[in-house]
């Protein structure tokens, strides 16, 4: 894995919205006297979806607020890939390319990013989109996939091909709706393409096969109370 730095441009500050200030403080209230760095996750999650991405004023903001030092902040940060330490698009595409993925296309998917979005790790110029190939999302029975994340989301799209992601991406930059989950119309969620074949027997359900169970073969009687 490449070694991870914070990006080179930084902000001068770093300050809590309202809203996110009330809710940091309530995270750290369920931790005890002196065991409030255990809520380090929690903060950097909720200061990423504040502002896309950790900045080092926030790192040593959250540092002072849980009264742990700076240093064990950008250790969690630069170890958990889930932070990003430069700043993203309004929608963060993460593409899976680990081995399902890869042998069902994700390669074509990274060619639609570059022409699409631009180089890896970028922002696009309308700041709309930046990508990152990441490792195994674990949506491997719908491979190709991509996680797209935004300040109020983070979605998977699932049974992507070149012509469908590119249509997606389109979208999401007009600012129209899109349908998360499998992309596939002949498929429900992560069932095989199709009507189901098998267990289809409705008294599976109803019921109406169940025996007794002083029938059953080898059944032993229920205890004498």
């Amino acid at each position: 894995m490449a070694v991870r730095r914070p990006a080179k441009n930084q902000p001068q500050s770093f300050e809590w919205t309202p809203e996110n200030k009330a809710w940091c403080e309530t995270q750290i209230k369920k931790f005890p006297e002196s065991r409030q760095a255990s809520a380090v996750i929690p903060l950097l999650w909720r200061g990423q979806k504040q502002e896309g991405w950790i900045s080092i004023p926030m790192m040593e903001a959250i540092a002072e607020q849980l009264g742990m030092p700076y240093i064990r902040v950008y250790e969690v940060v630069t170890f958990y890939t889930m932070f990003n330490m430069a700043p993203v698009g309004e929608f963060f595409v993460q593409l899976c390319g680990t081995t399902p993925c890869m042998l069902r296309g994700s390669n074509e998917l990274r060619e639609v990013c570059k022409r699409v979005i631009g180089p890896e790790s970028s922002v696009s110029d309308d700041g709309k989109f930046s990508w990152l190939e990441v490792e195994c999302l674990g949506a491997c029975c719908n491979a190709p996939m991509a996680q797209i994340s935004t300040s109020e989301s983070d979605h998977y799209y699932e049974d992507l091909t070149p012509e469908n992601f590119e249509q997606l991406l389109a979208d999401l930059r007009a600012g129209k709706e899109v349908k998360a989950g499998t992309q596939n119309p002949k498929r429900h969620t992560s069932d095989p393409e199709g009507e189901n074949t098998t267990l289809t027997d409705p008294s599976l359900y109803d019921g109406s096969a169940a025996k007794p169970l002083d029938v059953i073969p080898n059944s032993q009687p229920a205890p004498a109370e």
